[in-house]
């Protein structure tokens, strides 16, 4: 090679073959100025190379080494080398100078006249500037994740064209090349250009939130980048030995990150994972595994990660997805990003209340999950299995420290209409979220019996203070929050929710649709809701045990009814001010626009309460890590627990009493014995109560006069907003009495 830059077109000829010690050796020669040099070796390209060498030998007095580095003493011993280059790789302009003056020099290699020996070395290497990341690996950074898919392949067999495609923001874009790589380059570099919308790449990068930093000169009043730098393959200039690299713009806020990775924080996440967002804002974070919980065919992981000394929790049905919720959670809480994809999976926030946080529905969902797990011996109990699981938990600060579970409970299915109990004794509806707000009427109960108590310290562990006039009121801060597993049944349910992911801003494309609001009735022995008939919303005894169909009101509508009359039922009005959810948290199927529309906002139109019911609006959320659907069967048994309980009790769906025969903890009956407990013995509101110790259970319900206005109000709402009449249960089964014991 050295000796074909110095003489083009030599041509060597084979001088002779001959054999010696069974070895074959070839003798090659070639011919420059008139002179035959010969060469022989074991092979003809050895041969070959010899001869080049004897003739660079006796021609420029160079002598060729295979290996630079096994020859550094013969380098100094021998001859000075007066070419050698610096370790950057560039001579000096006075050494080039030298080279000119006292050597010979075609193409680059330069060799003296004074009969200097050099010394060739043909592993000399050159160190460059490394190559930066091309336009498929800085797409890749920018849109992880994304699928590049083979379009068509076209041209002959020996030449083809590939052409491939990938998706970024709803828009296609397509590359073509000899290979596939290329095409694929072509096609990302294309989705990169679609970014930039500026004259030069210098304002692109200011746009971007990022900075140009030229290393070669110092001294220029701007740093250019041209396009190909930026999207194409990223390479170093090699002609005046400069370099761009595009580093992130600093911004006020960020100083306490690590001078490398100073980073802006993104008013949008843009489609990047939270683990790497946080990376860029926090590098060098640590994630640790906390546990593993759930079912073995669903199996859920928590992970943390400590972030500017705050600790954030992720659960997921694998660690990588852990570890991106708690980022996630870090990004919303510390730096305000929002991840809702469309409208409907934002938070719907509370009514003249400080928006709840969304830390908050994951940590109800969390509290609720580990507490079901502990009743069910880490769910290898037989009473795990469950489509729907709903809890309510207990806060008494803002912040939601000592966050307390005060009921759970499962559950799809409601009573068999020959099983109706005209004693109070059965338990009509076993929907997960009816099962736990008896729970926690139980627990309700409870709380105002320590104020039958004479020592002061157990009426103050209370979380019921009595109010001027009487009756009593919740402590302040006192706030329920109710999790369920799905969106309820009924109206919030009926939606798509694949569908209702492509939703644009603004909401439900069809709000005044005939099925949108409607009241709704579970039905008996199934799971599914249907519209209320028209007629006259009264179901009779003798018709149900005749075959007819025992009607419940879906969740939905009950939850709206709580959202006006308040989660203690009539009884309890008695003694206290109506008690309200202050957030509504869906483990899946959660869209803020049905949901909002079901339980509150579709009988806005609601006139003349009495004080102190009001129309609440809670605060809605899904959470970070939504359930998966369970596409089996449901059992035929529901499940409570309330605070204080030793383990659950097990609800046979069919019957409504427990799988011994014998009648609920939550069943009527057992209410209006508590009832009679407290009254007469504590304080009850002014004007609720005509009879001082009414002895059967209806006429108990009715007496509350203000609450039976309500409940009136809130049923002409409906009717007056044309979505239906509220369907009642035959009214023999509330005609029974109890004696107080």
């Amino acid at each position: 090679m050295y000796l074909n830059e110095l003489k083009r077109n030599l041509t060597y000829q084979l001088v002779s073959e001959q054999e010696v010690d069974k070895e074959k050796l070839y003798t090659m020669s070639v011919v420059i100025d008139g002179r035959e040099f010969n060469g022989t070796a074991k092979s003809k390209k050895l041969a070959k190379m010899e001869a080049a060498r004897v003739a660079l030998e006796s021609l420029y007095n160079a002598v060729y080494v295979p290996d630079l580095e096994n020859q550094v003493n013969q380098t100094q011993e021998t001859a000075e080398v007066p070419w050698v280059k610096d370790e950057s790789g560039i001579k000096t302009e006075e050494e080039e100078g030298e080279e000119e003056k006292s050597g010979i020099m075609l193409g680059k290699r330069k060799f003296p006249e004074n009969g200097t020996q050099i010394i060739l070395n043909k592993k000399r290497k050159i160190q460059t500037a490394p190559v930066a990341k091309n336009a498929l690996m800085q797409l890749n950074e920018i849109k992880p994740g994304l699928e590049f898919q083979f379009v068509a392949q076209s041209g002959p067999v020996h030449a083809p064209t590939f052409i491939m495609s990938v998706e970024v923001n709803g828009t296609k874009f397509e590359g073509q090349g000899p290979t596939k790589k290329a095409a694929r380059l072509s096609a990302a570099e294309k989705a990169l250009k679609s970014f930039v919308q500026f004259p030069n790449a210098s304002e692109a990068h200011k746009a971007l939130g990022r900075q140009v930093v030229n290393d070669g000169d110092f001294t220029s009043d701007n740093a250019e980048a041209s396009n190909d730098v930026l999207f194409n393959n990223f390479e170093t200039n090699s002609e005046n030995g400069t370099s761009c690299e595009i580093l992130p713009k600093d911004k006020n806020g960020m100083n306490n990150l690590p001078k490398a990775r100073k980073s802006v924080v993104p008013s949008v996440p843009d489609g990047k994972n939270p683990v790497m967002i946080l990376n860029e804002l926090r590098p060098s974070l640590k994630y640790d595994f906390v546990k593993e919980h759930g079912e073995s065919h669903a199996k859920h992981f928590v992970m943390s990660v400590v972030v500017d000394g705050i600790k954030f929790e992720g659960s997921g049905r694998n660690k990588k997805l852990a570890k991106s919720r708690a980022a996630q959670m870090a990004l919303t809480k510390l730096f305000n990003l929002d991840f809702s994809t469309h409208p409907g999976t934002k938070p719907v926030p509370k009514e003249s209340h400080t928006n709840v946080p969304q830390e908050l529905a994951d940590l109800v969902s969390r509290l609720v999950l580990e507490k079901f797990c502990e009743l069910t011996d880490n769910l290898t109990s037989p009473y795990a299995r469950r489509k729907v699981l709903s809890g309510i938990v207990m806060t008494t600060s803002d912040n939601a420290e000592n966050a307390t579970v005060i009921s759970v409970s499962t559950g799809t299915k409601c009573i068999n209409g020959e099983y109706m109990s005209d004693q109070g004794l059965a338990v009509n509806d076993c929907h997960a979220e009816v099962i736990g707000r008896r729970s926690l009427m139980r627990y309700l109960y409870f709380q105002l019996g320590k104020h039958l108590s004479g020592n002061r310290l157990e009426k103050e562990s209370s979380i019921f203070q009595e109010k001027e006039g009487g009756g009593f009121m919740l402590k302040p801060n006192i706030h329920f929050h109710l999790y369920i597993s799905t969106s309820p049944c009924g109206d919030s349910r009926i939606f798509s929710p694949h569908e209702a992911a492509q939703e644009v801003e603004g909401g439900d494309k069809h709000p005044n649709r005939k099925a949108r609001g409607q009241l709704r009735t579970k039905i008996e022995s199934g799971e599914g809701t249907i519209p209320v008939t028209s007629s006259g919303g009264i179901q009779t005894w003798d018709g149900i045990l005749e075959g007819e169909r025992l009607l419940t009101m879906s969740c939905s509508d009950k939850i709206a009814r709580w959202n006006v009359l308040g989660i203690q039922g009539s009884l309890l009005s008695h003694f206290i001010e109506p008690v309200y959810f202050d957030s509504l948290i869906l483990g899946s199927l959660y869209h803020g626009d049905h949901l909002s529309r079901a339980v509150y906002s579709r009988i806005s139109n609601i006139e003349n309460i009495p004080p102190p019911f009001r129309h609440n609006q809670p605060f809605m959320s899904g959470i970070s890590n939504p359930e998966s659907r369970q596409p089996r069967k449901a059992p035929n048994f529901a499940v409570n627990w309330c605070v204080g309980d030793a383990g659950l009790e097990v609800i046979n769906t069919m019957t409504g009493k427990t799988e011994q025969g014998a009648s609920s903890q939550v069943c009527k009956q057992a209410f209006f014995k508590r009832f009679l407990q407290l009254c007469g013995k504590i304080p009850t509101l002014t004007g609720q109560s005509v009879t001082p110790l009414p002895k059967v259970y209806a006429d108990a319900k009715v007496t509350v006069m203000e609450y039976q206005t309500a409940k009136q109000q809130m049923y002409l709402a409906f009717q007056n907003a044309g979505l239906g009449r509220w369907l009642k249960k035959p009214i023999e089964q509330d005609h029974f009495f109890v004696s107080p014991s």
